[in-house]
């Protein structure tokens, strides 16, 4: 049977005190409801339909996917009115998933658990066992056929004093057939303390139907969190980021603190990985076996190879480095770079757009920009490639086994050949020939009797 999936993300967030929809407030850098629709997705959905109500323009365009129907509430008129809207397009013969876009964190494997759990004639729902159930809707069992069974939800502020004892909590996460679905809500009154048309009201419709109602259940409470202010959305982070951690370990790696690491987006790792404290990883990272991450390190859309090792307070942007390398400490490693095999970069080196050959080396205090470095190549201390002029970039070619002195600038376009030697301190404009030496210097005067400037007295 097909699947389609409602999105809830109509609410406005007003205790996020933000002028942003409370859906697109985001745990590990992607909005919420963009987590709730990857896990649609995982599951195979036909169909997505988010209902959305305020800030619908900037929802629509900070999300979006040709798989996604965006159905607007003009009214919110509750939970059991916002999935009305998307009744339109509902098919009769196909499964109905309802999520919501602030509650990130459910696992797909839990929603398989309900798919898995909806009987032929029935639907299922979510629910979580609560020590503190407060807030919540009450999940109402009855005794039928030897079995406690479900027969409706009743809402915090209408329950009696006895049903707010239940501690089976209702999440608002379920599953049902289209036709029922569509059948169920045409039937929802707003006659009840809040004056809202309930969606937990059509589990009382199902059950007057003989309907079988089965549950399935979260392995974790956090999975079923939502987040209305800034403290909650704090509080589904770190519990993101820990399942990330753990995660990670057992996959292999091992990580200094697994409470100081913090992983927005896709972070790939081999064997033998070791991360240290305060390390980031943003976008699609991929760490090769036995590679070894300092503490204070961002690493963001990157490719690293074996047996590298990153030193502390390093940052890699869109770059590649290949097996056998060293970067840092202190070191930026910025988009388009490559470095290749066995090479290393040092303290306070940057480099954009530039590939430094295998085994090639800048130790310190160096910038490489838009330049290509061959093999075998010594960079010393404070070289600069000069590669923009304020309109245009262009780019230094240094050959295999050159070697260029401190403090030298390299003012591209220029070629460094093979072999050639750059004296400490010039200022190469010019091609340098393969094994020749460039010399760039003013000629040194010495100035006798010249005194230092001393201090004027008041």
């Amino acid at each position: 049977m097909s699947l389609s999936v409602v999105i809830l993300a109509a609410g406005k967030g007003t205790r996020m005190r933000s002028s942003l929809p409370k859906v697109l407030h985001s745990v590990a850098d992607k909005p919420m409801v963009s987590h709730v629709i990857d896990s649609a997705r995982q599951l195979g959905a036909n169909n997505i339909y988010v209902v959305y109500g305020f800030g619908g323009d900037v929802l629509q365009q900070r999300i979006n996917g040709d798989d996604l129907t965006f159905v607007e509430q003009k009214e919110q008129l509750g939970t059991g009115h916002a999935v009305d809207q998307a009744s339109p397009f509902l098919k009769d013969d196909e499964n109905v998933l309802v999520l919501y876009g602030d509650v990130p964190l459910t696992k797909v494997s839990t929603l398989e658990s309900l798919l898995a759990a909806k009987p032929d004639n029935g639907m299922a729902l979510l629910t979580v066992n609560l020590a503190n159930p407060m807030g919540y809707g009450r999940i109402v069992r009855q005794e039928i056929s030897g079995q406690q069974q479900v027969v409706g939800i009743i809402e915090q502020k209408d329950a009696s004093a006895e049903q707010l004892k239940i501690k089976e909590a209702n999440t608002g996460i379920l599953l049902a057939n289209g036709g029922d679905l569509k059948r169920w809500l045409s039937h929802l009154s707003s006659d009840n303390a809040q004056g809202e048309y309930y969606l937990t009201d059509i589990i009382a419709s199902a059950h007057s139907e003989g309907k079988v109602i089965a549950t399935a259940h979260p392995e974790t409470e956090i999975e079923v969190e939502g987040a209305n202010n800034r403290v909650q959305l704090a509080t589904l982070e770190r519990a993101y980021q820990a399942r990330i951690a753990q995660e990670l370990m057992l996959a292999g790696a091992s990580l200094r603190d697994p409470a100081r690491i913090d992983v927005r987006g896709n972070l790939t790792t081999g064997t033998e990985v070791t991360i240290d404290i305060n390390c980031i990883f943003q976008g699609k990272v991929t760490l090769a076996d036995n590679v070894i991450i300092g503490a204070n390190c961002i690493i963001i859309n990157s490719i690293i190879g074996e047996n590298v090792e990153i030193k502390p307070n390093s940052i890699i942007e869109d770059a590649v480095i290949e097996a056998d390398c060293s970067v840092g400490p202190f070191a930026r490693i910025r988009p388009g770079s490559v470095m290749k095999q066995d090479s290393h970069i040092g303290n306070f080196v940057e480099m954009k757009k530039t590939t430094l050959g295998a085994g090639s080396k800048a130790g310190h205090l160096s910038y490489l920009g838009n330049a290509q470095i061959g093999t075998n190549v010594n960079i010393g201390a404070g070289t600069i490639t000069c590669n923009y002029d304020g309109v245009n970039k262009s780019t230094t070619e240094i050959g295999d086994n050159a070697f260029i002195g401190s403090n030298s600038s390299l003012v591209a376009p220029v070629i460094i050949g093979n072999s050639a030697t750059i004296g400490a301190g010039s200022v190469i404009t010019k091609p340098v020939e393969e094994s020749g030496l460039g010399l760039g210097r003013a000629k040194q005067r010495n100035v006798t009797g010249w005194q230092r400037p001393v201090k004027r007295a008041n």
